[in-house]
């Protein structure tokens, strides 16, 4: 078994380090107002620089169908120097969390932590018991894994806790609990779970089957680094089908799934939603406390408001920089829900829904001079946003002229035509990828020669070939790695060409 590093689970949709260039990042206002003057030195709304026989032909040699749109800016000026349909509003998937990442800043600071705590609404006794309730209370973190979770048993226990005399509860109101990301995903793809203001593993429990007889062992744990604690708020039944793949019914306060014999081969593993974020983490705590030689009931959820007692044990999240690089290097969709969730309460906002605080970003963008069409969830996973290629690479130049945002981003690699990195690429750009199927986004900054630095945003859609894909088909769309592809191809090609074109 391979070490189950930090990295490594976060690799599977999940966090690493910072990098350095958010040491310093601001922690108010990230993105001052847009200026009247350059505003006026761009194209205006509805209009627009025509994209360059060159780039159309790039455009139409890529075959994508549906929609292209795209634009680059320079920031010193804020003039639009090349686009094609500026203003038709496609789906930004995940490039939303560049718009989230500064969103987050702004409301809460570089330098916010989300703390999660262990209270107790009595004292310790001498004989070790706590004379009342014991609570787990979530603070909305979305990183906080077992093994941080193990850390603080380890420390409840070096405060001479054994037992309690009333109840175990868990107690997550930081957040909404909202049922699914996007209920419009598939059930089993570890990438949508539930939100919650208590959070453990990226709401995920870990699938593993094995060959055992005629049969096939199966399990399902809170897989850290250190500590694998079975669960026992989900379980797995292995069922002789071939379709579908995966069933969830929600029965006795459990996850129960079903996985179809006929796709399990010889063994292997993923990352299952948990759809009880709450109950999962106290029931892995529990597990956790019991190895350390602490007795505790199961868990039981506490209701909204304050949280009585005092606190034992505290775990404080990275910084938020931290969370937000790792963030954008990963992805992550928790992260950016969650994150995005506590910007849109600390605005003073009440969201019910990632729509609601969907909006509150979107209101906060066009307060910048950045009108955005809609905006569904923080992530970027549903595909009922819409954005702009015009407001999108406005954002960016925004983004570069206050100095963040650009030491988030990933290097866009550059690939020969075998689909090999280049090892002396012909330009350098940072950016964000968003994917879902027959949707491919990218928007960032991109060095010209000279040193000339241009802002960009390309969005590609197909909406109606997506819209007609069945459910059996979303995992692994026909053409769709071909179309994905080529969409990166393109991507590539347009910023190539920007580079050259616009020199300095």
């Amino acid at each position: 078994m391979k070490s189950l590093s930090r990295r490594w689970i976060l690799a599977a949709l999940a966090a690493t380090a910072a990098t350095p260039a958010l040491a310093n990042a601001p922690g108010r206002s990230p993105m001052p107002p847009l200026r009247p003057a350059r505003v006026a030195a761009a194209a205006p709304a509805g209009t627009a620089p025509a994209a360059a026989p060159a780039a159309e032909a790039l455009v139409q040699a890529a075959r994508l169908g549906g929609q292209v749109a795209f634009a680059v800016i320079d920031p010193a000026t804020g003039a639009l120097l090349e686009a094609r349909e500026p203003d038709t509003a496609l789906p930004p998937a995940s490039v939303s969390k560049a718009v989230t990442a500064l969103y987050a800043l702004d409301a809460l600071g570089a330098n916010h932590r989300f703390l999660t705590r262990v209270m107790a609404t009595g004292a310790v006794g001498g004989d070790g018991r706590v004379n009342g309730d014991l609570l787990l209370v979530g603070g909305g973190d979305p990183t906080l894994d077992t093994d941080r979770l193990a850390d603080m048993v380890a420390q409840l226990r070096a405060r001479g806790v054994r037992g309690i005399s009333g109840r175990f509860l868990v107690h997550s109101a930081s957040l909404p609990t909202i049922a699914r990301l996007d209920p419009d995903q598939l059930e089993h793809v570890g990438y949508n779970p539930t939100i919650s203001g208590l959070n453990l593993n990226f709401n995920r429990v870990y699938f593993e089957w094995t060959r055992a007889g005629g049969g096939w062992r199966v399990s399902l744990d809170a897989r850290g680094e250190r500590h694998r604690p079975v669960t026992s708020v989900a379980q797995m039944q292995v069922v002789d089908r071939a379709v579908p793949v995966y069933t969830y019914s929600d029965a006795g306060g459990i996850d129960r799934w079903t996985v179809a014999a006929q796709a399990l081969g010889n063994g292997g593993s993923r990352w299952l939603p948990v759809r009880r974020p709450e109950l999962y983490a106290g029931d892995v705590f529990r597990a956790l406390c019991a190895a350390q030689g602490i007795t505790l009931p199961a868990p039981a959820t506490a209701g909204g408001g304050a949280v009585p007692g005092t606190v034992l044990v505290e775990h404080r999240s990275a910084p938020l920089a931290t969370l937000l690089s790792d963030m954008m290097r990963w992805s992550t969709n928790l992260t950016a829900e969650t994150v995005g969730l506590a910007a849109s309460i600390a605005r003073g906002g009440r969201p019910a829904t990632l729509a609601d605080s969907g909006a509150m970003m979107a209101d906060w963008a066009a307060g910048r001079g950045l009108s955005v069409a809609r905006l569904v969830d923080h992530s970027g996973l549903g595909d009922g946003s819409r954005v702009t290629a015009r407001a999108l690479a406005g954002y960016m130049a925004q983004a570069h002229r206050a100095g963040t945002l650009r030491g988030m981003m990933r290097p866009v690699t550059m690939r020969d035509a075998a689909g090999s990195p280049l090892r002396n690429p012909p330009v350098t750009a940072q950016g964000k990828t968003g994917t879902l199927n027959f949707v491919s986004a990218l928007g960032g900054f991109l060095d010209a020669r000279g040193g000339r630095t241009l802002a960009y945003a390309i969005l590609t859609a197909d909406m109606d070939v997506r819209a007609r894909l069945r459910d059996d088909q979303r995992e692994r769309p026909p053409g769709g790695r071909d179309w994905s592809a080529r969409a990166r191809n393109l991507q590539q090609a347009l910023i190539e060409r920007w580079a050259a074109t616009y020199p300095a």
